[in-house]
């Protein structure tokens, strides 16, 4: 058994391997914690400063030509969403007949409020998506390339740390994607300038022990390649702050010794070109902060994980570039596949725990919104880099993976938009933390304007105030139409550009856009139910764990699937029979939403077994896979490399 207390020293490792130090000699550092205002005292802070906006607005006028561009295009953007919801919500107010009573007038005001915020938030994806095919057409000449500084050569002095906080995690996984990650950089010559740190938040010893001893393997195994560099391994053994308080550690113990940091996920695979053009992006851009790569989803063979692969190499692309259009250098930051300019980092991005006493209270979960959220507070650019190929990950392997995921995911993101009136802050980082929430909060809003309209239905033909059901079903069909688009202008891109090939080619292409768009819709109604219980949880303190996701595809079993699913499809059931069997016109309202329910779990654990790759839902790196990452799956399967 490893004693803990060694593990930042010297150490035996391998026979291979006889001594390696652990971890380099100490140069601390600070990184300071600014304390919160919180969401009350933000307010009124902003309240009492309403009549200084004008010269603070003078003060912050967009100086770069991006600045400039990001403007005009939020203006458009802004105007574009809100010209759609006025139109659609001003012809239903027109179309409601004359409440009767005080309490039908409240029903409607209730019924049109859901609306335009509901509409508004289609609007807004669909406007992102329209942008973002644009760009996949047309380019973007604001926007970071890549291309334009492959030539540069890599600065010696430009040192850059690969660090990987892990917890729990898949060692076989977490060690095949390292390694080959470090080759793909010793092929392009640039493993010199890159130190590489594994940092574990592990609780079990005996994945300590599997942790260390795959971590001398490695090292063996690129000594044996004759690949020189510098790999580190470390176990807190104070777990504080979960990743971020892991990546803060390393930022106060070595953070000095490097200009970049590159932070991996446990998932993540980078090639050599990708990490050596991050850099180069950084040296050219010296007030760039953060560039966050595009990572692609690859390497899941599940049904469910091969829809959400495709989904966002195909539609997610569109939301992403639209994002980028009119975020530019205020852009998302992603926890991951990305490089932070360290000094500015530990500088300005210290998480204070979010003050009060109730259940969003304490410290921060989900940290990388509000990492990118100060970094731009400081004066440095957010940027996300789109033509960067070579920054991978995997998705959840199944539904249940997936809500697992996004109910920590929901409770992080309500805790965030606590932040949203620190004083600052750019406004659109206030619109990310803002849209974090509704990205949640949405789901109860759907599920009240959905009941609202069932009641409408069965009201209708008693001269009920509400709106007529055909004119219901005509805003369902808008709104529909707004986000399936998307998908259409996605395959229409590819088609444009001649990518149609690397997805099976256009037949193939075209019947995996149905067969996604199907299981789409068909698992919608079950992440509404479900994130509605994650909202209602995070609000009411029902505090949640925070573990590692699977990264291996196992079949559900139907025991747990019945216990996770079962307790709403038997509502869904008796719904549609108590309100069904009295009103049979309230059946077109119901089914869309009950039968999902109902077959949620069949659903979830059909999607959920992995088989053999087909062309159907095929995405360009399953037909041709780069080297990186035919060498992470080789090293992955290989019984040898599976030291755990």
């Amino acid at each position: 058994m490893l004693d803990p207390s060694t593990l930042d020293t010297v150490l035996p490792v391998t026979p291979e391997a006889p001594r390696a130090a652990t971890a380099p000699p100490l140069v601390r550092g600070h990184m300071p914690a600014r304390p919160w205002l919180g969401l009350r005292a933000g307010l009124s802070q902003a309240l009492r400063q309403f009549w200084q906006r004008a010269s603070l607005a003078a003060a912050a006028q967009p100086s770069a030509p991006w600045e400039h561009a990001a403007a005009r295009r939020r203006r458009i953007f802004l105007c574009s969403v809100l010209t759609l919801t006025v139109l659609a919500t001003g012809w239903l107010a027109l179309e409601l007949p004359t409440a009767p009573d005080t309490a039908t007038q409240a029903v409607q005001i209730l019924q049109l409020s859901l609306f335009a915020l509901l509409f508004a938030w289609v609007c807004a994806g669909f406007a992102t998506a329209l942008m973002g095919f644009i760009v996949r057409l047309r380019g973007d000449r604001h926007a970071l390339s890549a291309a334009a500084v492959r030539h540069r050569p890599l600065p010696e002095d430009a040192r850059t740390a690969l660090v990987m906080p892990i917890c729990n995690e898949h060692v076989p996984t977490v060690f095949a994607g390292l390694r080959a990650t470090c080759e793909s950089l010793a092929a392009v010559g640039a493993h010199r300038h890159f130190d590489l740190y594994i940092l574990s938040d592990s609780a079990d010893p005996r994945l300590w022990e599997a942790e260390h001893a795959a971590w001398g393997r490695l090292r063996a195994a690129l000594a044996a390649s004759g690949i020189t560099m510098q790999i580190y391994y470390r176990r807190r053994k104070l777990r504080t702050r979960r990743k971020a308080g892991n990546v803060a550690d390393f930022c106060r113990r070595w953070g000095r010794r490097y200009r970049y940091m590159v932070v991996l996920d446990a998932d993540s695979v980078m090639s050599g070109s990708c990490l050596t053009d991050l850099v180069r992006l950084m040296e050219a851009h010296p007030r760039a902060g953060i560039i966050q790569t595009l990572p692609q989803a690859v390497g899941q063979t599940t049904l469910h994980a091969r829809a959400q692969q495709f989904a966002s190499r195909v539609t997610g692309r569109l939301y992403t570039l639209g994002m980028q259009y009119w975020q530019l250098g205020e852009s998302h930051y992603w926890g991951h596949n990305a490089i932070i300019r360290v000094e500015p980092f530990m500088a300005h991005c210290g998480l204070a725990d979010v003050p009060g006493h109730g259940p969003l209270a304490g410290e921060i979960l989900s940290h990388d919104f509000i990492e990118a959220a100060l970094m731009r507070r400081a004066g440095y650019h957010v940027w996300l880099v789109s033509d960067l190929g070579g920054s991978y990950e995997q998705n959840p392997p199944n539904l249940v993976e997936e809500l697992q995921r996004d109910r920590r995911w929901c409770q992080g993101n309500l805790q965030n938009f606590q932040l949203i009136a620190e004083p600052g802050l750019h406004p659109v980082h206030r619109v990310m933390l803002a849209t974090g929430a509704m990205a949640y909060v949405s789901a109860p809003l759907w599920l009240s304007f959905l009941a609202l309209g069932v009641a409408h239905w069965l009201h209708a033909a008693s001269g009920d105030a509400g709106l007529p059901p055909h004119h219901l079903l005509a805003l369902w069909g808008v709104s529909f139409a707004l986000l399936m688009l998307p998908r259409v202008l996605a395959v229409v891109a590819v088609w444009l550009r001649g990518e149609q090939r690397d997805f099976g080619g256009m037949p193939a292409l075209i019947r995996s856009a149905c067969a996604e768009a199907a299981l789409s819709v068909a698992q919608a109604p079950v992440r509404m139910v479900a994130h509605t219980g994650f909202v209602i949880a995070a609000l009411t303190g029902w505090r949640i764990g925070w573990t590692s996701p699977a990264r291996e595809a196992l079949t559900l079993r139907w025991r747990d699937v019945l216990r996770r699913f079962g307790p709403a499809g038997a509502l869904a059931a008796c719904t549609v029979l108590a309100l069904g069997s009295a009103h049979l016109s309230a059946l077109p309202w119901l089914l869309p939403v009950a039968l999902p329910l109902l077959l949620a779990a069949p659903l979830a654990v059909w999607t959920s077994r992995s088989g053999r790759r087909a062309v159907t839902l095929m995405i360009p790196e399953e037909r041709s896979a780069p080297r990186v990452l035919r060498s992470a799956w080789r090293y992955a399967r290989d019984p040898v490399l599976r030291v755990a």
